[in-house]
């Protein structure tokens, strides 16, 4: 029998519908692009970018060439300038404003790799640590209302570069998808007077079920309503409502938390193609107590078609639980 579960954030529901699926070990894929002749990433090709932002380097290696573990360059095809007024205008019933925003990609490793989960834990702690760094230095621009990280991985993911790349996309409007969680947090909030991550966290931990990896700092977590089969979060056990707010110490043990989860899924997956993001308050924001920072992120072993379009239902073939165990301990039942 089809089960139907509600998102307790949001109000989404799911359906879950094992008739439709396959068994878990089904999903198993591999979808990386192989190594390209001249990767514009790779040490050595620092000229066929813009010039870098930031960078961790080697003692001594000047800006813009080799020497380097992550680079942060702007994007060189951008979704938003970060030049030029807003200008926000009305016509009629439509509201329009100046595409001003930042867009930048934070480049992760010299060499070549499609894996984060074949990067030393350095490089990945230090690219995170620099994911921090830019939020910082762009939440000064009073015309900024947000900044999203993401990484698409994968020809299915929307990955146009095979190399271990994530990006940020710095807007001027907090989007549509975070406004929907701020917004059932905070009727949790009023309700109870209490986080909804922090609840989830430590239902979770006490249950079991549906976690993947429990530290001390953050678990990683296939949620109750997942969209997606093995889609996964990973949330810090602490309240912090800011990404950007979270000490340096912090944000290694979310790097080396989000390597074990990846590896997992990768393992249990084939190394699929997922998308990750990171959903964190927006700048305007000071330290809010009913919204809880977290990265999710989702494995493409699954098309979204017709009905979830048309209908903001999603149809999930793979129960939570059934993903936890197969992830874990290799279960297909």
């Amino acid at each position: 029998m089809p089960e139907l579960r509600r998102d307790p954030i949001t109000g989404r529901w799911v359906i879950f519908s094992k008739e439709r699926g396959r068994r878990p070990s089904d999903f198993a894929s591999e979808d990386r692009d192989p190594v390209v002749a001249s990767c514009p990433f790779c040490t050595g090709n620092e000229q066929q970018t813009p010039p870098e932002l930031y960078a961790v380097r080697s003692m001594g290696s000047p800006p813009n060439t080799p020497g380097w573990s992550v680079r942060v360059v702007p994007n060189k095809y951008p979704a938003l300038r970060v030049e030029g007024d807003l200008e926000k205008a009305g016509d009629g019933i439509y509201d329009s404003m100046n595409g001003v925003g930042a867009h930048e990609v934070f480049v992760e490793g010299a060499e070549h790799s499609t894996s984060m989960t074949a990067l030393p834990h350095a490089v990945v702690r230090a690219a995170v640590r620099a994911f921090r760094i830019r939020m910082l230095d762009l939440k000064r621009d009073r015309r900024l209302a947000y900044a999203l990280v993401f990484k698409n991985v994968g020809r299915r993911a929307g990955a146009s570069q095979p190399h271990n790349h994530s990006q940020l996309i710095a807007t001027p409007v907090v989007p549509i998808t975070v406004q929907q969680e701020m917004a059932g947090a905070r009727r949790f909030f009023d309700y109870r007077g209490r986080c909804i991550y922090c609840d989830i966290v430590r239902q979770e931990r006490a249950q079991g079920a549906r976690v993947l990896l429990d530290t001390k700092e953050f678990v990683a977590l296939v949620p109750y309503a997942a969209r997606f089969p093995f889609e996964t979060w990973v949330l810090p056990t602490r309240h912090v409502s800011h990404f950007e707010d979270s000490p340096e110490a912090e944000l290694d043990q979310f790097a080396d938390a989000l390597l074990t989860t990846l590896s997992r899924l990768e393992r249990a997956l084939g190394a699929p193609a997922y998308n990750l993001v990171i959903h964190t308050s927006p700048f305007v924001d000071g330290p809010l107590e009913h919204y809880h920072w977290h990265a999710e992120i989702m494995p493409r072993v699954t098309m979204t078609a017709g009905f979830e379009w048309g209908s903001g239902f999603y149809i999930n073939p793979v129960m939570p639980e059934d993903a936890v165990r197969f992830v874990l301990h290799g279960d297909r039942t």
